[in-house]
């Protein structure tokens, strides 16, 4: 793997002489301190054009291989329609979605609206009821949606609402996202290539035992109930139905028992004719590729099996090759992510991509499906670069060239990419390039700094050591404005550390927010160090963690701790941590674990004890509480409440349904029961994060509780 050792000492001075203004608390909302892009830059449906909606004029503009910018649609001629079938006159230019090269669709509200740019013309498709969740538009434009938990569609060739399922209830629902959203799974519906079929996930929760949230918006305080599977309890039975609109029938895959298996990445052949599903059973240790019938629903082959002593996790479906009887398949089973290409019938033929590095991403092919366009981290772990792959030799072709981290979009001819790049000197540019020449054919839009009136710390990224002396750590530190090494400062050492993230990255301000560089600009030192067990490094350095969740983590966490006690210029007696979630397990622990490294810690949404977590999650990096008992009792934090030296405060949304509030109601009661004296601020009103205009709030909380300890 290709070391990034040269930026050890790579970092961002943002203090020049014209900037004196100092950053607000109000400033953690503020956008506009955010680099500045072009909205909704993407490709023209099928086309090789790029459009992108122009902020000053509200037009949607469009770019073209041979020429710049012009005018395509402006807001004005969109509402001019609008007036003419007597609707209501937008705004600001909606956010559209190309069905092909001439026609795209938006939402407003509750109706479904199509542009055709050929004719010039405005269609109403339909519209759905204001109860309505979780709209899915197929290329076609019919969209899938669900309603009090029902499953319906809306057949864009008529106007008409379709009903699918009608027998939904508390316990039962069609067409939501299963599996509390793990295994990649973002939504319930998934339409065939044509959009004239849709599959769907119909998710019985009977066996779940109800959880109980508090509503203090009512009056008197009303119950809100959800379903919430916590490690080792029972789960919900999940089955995959598919509807076909020509035929108005239903039938379901015979996916079989166990009734608590994960039905994972659900993809539909090109011919529509199959449905392939990665069916994991509970203990995650196994994952079958299976092949369906989608017109009957029979299990026709298990194409393939992936075991791991530990666990896997299928998070891609099959990605198919063009006009071709193969497809691509995302596996860790060497250790780091990778391609493997397969025949349909299951045959392997070969790993396409290897090496200490991951595939982040299938972006597409080449018109004769000759090579596949990826995004990988094979030039730096905290970087992000195009690849152009031949599925013949595995030859790659670097795409992009400039240091950093790069948002890629490939052309469905695959010929063209837009670029979207930024590194730790570089805010963001676009660029669209030439697939063939990987030459830059224009460059689209390059942010100013957006804090150029400010005055900032210095931002740095850099590897340091973990304790085993193997993995490399990514820090990142923002120094205090205007610092001086011959002062000693206090500390705010961000952590989150759990699966899935990935806080440092080679982007503008190293990944880092605006309250980070607000506590900076009030004289912190700011850290924040990436451990064993996070994203982004392979399966060996994720599962570092297994079975005991916070060990490995904390002392690669501390590994940081050692790093910053070594720089003269820190106050070692005034360092305090803070994180949410995951990283509120952490600060949780760090308090508890290793007593007077921080003398106080803000612990948000923390997981204090493992078995009330939910299923999926926790099984797959605990295992099940009566098959790891001593891993759940080495994690959990209800134990060790009387080594807290320091001062702790734990903040918890009421309406929490990721990390339910019993964690930190058994927290506090334990702390009541040893006569340990903690700190404890409530949102009644928010579920796990708190957002929008109260996160100022939240923020100003954080701040004040360092201040007055440190």
């Amino acid at each position: 793997m290709k070391k990034i050792y040269f930026l050890m000492l790579f970092w961002l001075p943002l203090t020049v002489l014209a900037q004196d203004k100092m950053l607000k608390i109000e400033d953690t909302r503020n956008f506009s301190l955010y680099p500045s892009r072009l909205d909704q830059l993407q490709f023209r449906g099928e086309d090789n054009a790029y459009t992108f909606v122009s902020k000053e004029t509200q037009a949607l503009m469009q770019g073209t291989p041979e020429k710049g910018n012009g005018e395509l649609l402006t807001l004005a001629g969109l509402n001019k329609h609008l007036k003419d079938l007597k609707e209501p006159e937008l705004v600001s230019f909606p956010f559209i979605q190309w069905l092909n090269s001439s026609e795209f669709v938006w939402t407003e509200s509750t109706t479904l609206w199509r542009y055709n740019l050929s004719q010039n013309s405005l269609s109403k498709l339909g519209k759905w009821s204001e109860i309505s969740e979780d709209q899915d538009i197929a290329k076609n434009g019919n969209t899938a949606y669900t309603e009090k938990g029902n499953l319906m569609i809306l057949n864009a060739s008529n106007g008409k609402n379709l009903q699918v399922s009608n027998d939904a209830t508390f316990d039962l629902v069609y067409g939501k996202a299963a599996h509390r959203q793990e295994f990649g799974i973002t939504k319930g519906t998934f339409w065939s290539g044509s959009g004239t079929k849709l599959a769907f996930y119909r998710m019985d929760q009977t066996d779940v035992t109800d959880y109980h949230l508090q509503n203090y918006n009512e009056i008197p305080a009303g119950d809100s109930k959800i379903k919430y599977p916590m490690a080792g309890q029972k789960s919900h039975y999940v089955t995959v139905g598919v509807y076909d609109i020509k035929s108005g029938k239903t039938i379901y895959l015979e996916t079989g028992e166990p009734k608590d298996q994960y039905l994972t990445n659900i993809t539909w052949s090109p011919d529509e004719k199959s449905i392939y599903v990665a069916v994991l059973n509970r203990d995650q240790n196994e994952m079958k590729l299976q092949h369906f019938n989608a017109q009957t629903g029979k299990l026709e082959k298990t194409l393939f099996t992936e075991t791991h002593l530990k666990y896997v996790e299928p998070e891609h479906g099959p990605i198919f090759i063009p006009n071709q009887s193969q497809f691509l398949w995302f596996s860790e089973k060497d250790n780091w992510q990778h391609l493997y290409l397969y025949n349909t019938d299951g045959t392997l033929v070969k790993q396409l991509t290897s090496g200490d590095w991951i595939v982040e991403e299938i972006l597409g092919f080449d018109k004769k499906g000759e090579n596949v366009m990826i995004s990988a981290t094979k030039d730096g772990a905290i970087s992000l670069h195009g690849y152009k792959v031949s599925l013949k030799t595995g030859e790659m072709t670097k795409l992009t060239a400039e240091e950093g981290t790069h948002e890629l979009q490939l052309s469905k001819t695959g010929e063209y990419l837009l670029d979207s790049y930024s590194n730790l000197t570089t805010p963001l540019v676009m660029l669209y390039t030439n697939v063939a020449t990987t030459k830059v054919l224009r460059t689209l839009h390059t942010s100013d700094n957006p804090l150029k009136a400010y005055k900032t710390g210095q931002v740095s990224f850099f590897p340091i050591k973990s304790t085993d002396g193997i993995a490399d750590l990514y820090c990142r530190l923002i120094k205090p404005v205007d610092f001086d090494p011959s002062k000693k400062y206090p500390v705010m050492h961000y952590v989150y550390g759990g699966p899935h993230a990935q806080m440092v990255h080679n982007t503008w301000l190293a990944g880092a927010d605006m309250f980070l560089m607000y506590m900076a600009s009030q004289g912190y030192v700011v850290f924040t160090i990436d451990n064993r067990g996070s994203a982004g490094r392979g399966l060996t350095f994720e599962q570092a963690t297994f079975r005991n969740l916070g060990k490995v983590e904390m002392e690669d966490q501390m590994a940081g701790v050692e790093w910053l006690k070594k720089q003269p210029w820190i106050d070692t007696e005034r360092m305090g941590c803070f994180g949410w979630s995951f990283g509120g397990f952490m600060t949780t622990s760090l308090m508890l674990r290793k007593p007077g490294t921080f003398k106080a810690g803000v612990a948000g949404g923390p997981v204090i004890d493992w078995k009330f977590y939910e299923v999926m999650y926790t099984e797959r990096y605990m295992d099940t509480p009566e098959s790891n008992p001593e891993g759940y009792k080495s994690a959990s934090l209800l134990s060790g409440v009387t080594n807290l030296n320091g001062n702790l405060l734990i903040i918890h949304g009421l309406m929490d349904d990721t990390v339910v509030p019993q964690h930190s109601a058994a927290f506090i009661n334990e702390c009541i029961n040893k006569g340990v004296l903690i700190d404890y601020f409530p949102y009644p009103n928010h579920p796990h994060n708190v957002r929008g205009k109260d996160r100022v709030h939240l923020y100003k909380k954080v701040e004040d509780y360092f201040k007055k300890n440190l």
